[in-house]
């Protein structure tokens, strides 16, 4: 299950170079959309988004609100509520809880759930489900926020401070997907994920290695098809014993024309540059 869940503190959206405020060439970042504001002409360096959620602006942040489960049978409920998504001491908070707190258990295998009037995706009956005892309804209520109607760019710096949750089966993650998908489907048009972790405290895997709330990771999704998805070729992991869910950190990745470099606190964790015509 990918839960989107953080305590986010700070989203910085900027450019590549750094040059003086006036500039001569126009750099070769690109944005768009109703929370962006453009300026005569686009220097390097500038910085053109920026949020340090001392409110939630839900005219920048668009909800999705669905049931579909991103494709993998996950079992939040992503929703537009205050309970879920919503801001304290200049922070973001996301917070999932149960479905059943609010209806009851037995609602899970007998309720109907119907968001259709506000459903953002329909595909998996994401708008409209009964529970049964087989398949029961999504126990997790949760937010998973956007700006995909209201600011798009390309090229530049995103630095996002944040702090992970810890609690079994939680997955946070903070990504950016494609504004439109001209090339095709996921993964073709691509994804790129700034951080991602897991909420488990003691999971480990075959050598001891905790993969739980001490492991982050970043990745590019992309590849000609869902079954030749390549992103073992574009993917870093980095271990902190203290783990993530102690503290927040800067996450923060590069783009560029020529590739993409990932950090976590200022320290290179990945980067790739692909050759001439592609891998």
């Amino acid at each position: 299950m990918k839960i989107l869940v953080c305590y986010l503190a700070l989203i910085v959206v900027g450019l590549v170079q750094s040059t003086p405020a006036a500039c001569d060439v126009a750099s070769v970042t690109t944005a768009s959309g109703p929370a962006y504001n453009p300026p005569s002409m686009l220097c390097p360096g500038d910085l053109i988004f920026e949020d340090h959620f001392d409110t939630l602006d839900l005219d920048t942040w668009k909800h999705e609100v669905t049931m579909a489960g991103g494709g993998n049978g996950e079992f939040e409920y992503y929703r537009n509520s205050r309970t879920n998504s919503f801001t304290q001491g200049g922070n973001l908070h996301i917070k999932p809880t149960f479905l059943a707190d609010e209806y009851g258990e037995d609602f899970l295998y007998s309720g109907t759930l119907d968001i259709t009037d506000e459903c953002t995706n329909s595909n998996h009956n994401g708008c409209l489900r009964t529970g049964t005892s087989t398949n029961i309804l999504n126990p997790i209520e949760s937010a998973r926020i956007r700006t995909y109607e209201t600011f798009a760019f390309k090229y530049g710096t995103v630095v996002a401070r944040a702090k992970v949750p810890a609690g079994d089966w939680l997955w946070p993650a903070i990504w950016l997907l494609p504004s439109d998908y001209r090339y095709g489907g996921w993964p073709v048009a691509g994804e790129v994920d700034l951080v991602e972790s897991r909420g488990n405290r003691n999971l480990t895997d075959s050598t001891g290695l905790n993969i739980g709330t001490q492991l982050a990771f970043s990745t590019l999704e992309w590849g000609p098809s869902l079954e030749q998805n390549q992103y073992t070729k574009t993917h870093w992991v980095k271990s902190n014993p203290d783990g993530y869910n102690n503290d927040f950190h800067l996450y923060k990745v590069v783009w560029s024309p020529e590739g993409f470099w990932f950090y976590y606190d200022d320290e290179l964790i990945g980067s790739v540059n692909p050759p001439d015509g592609g891998f």
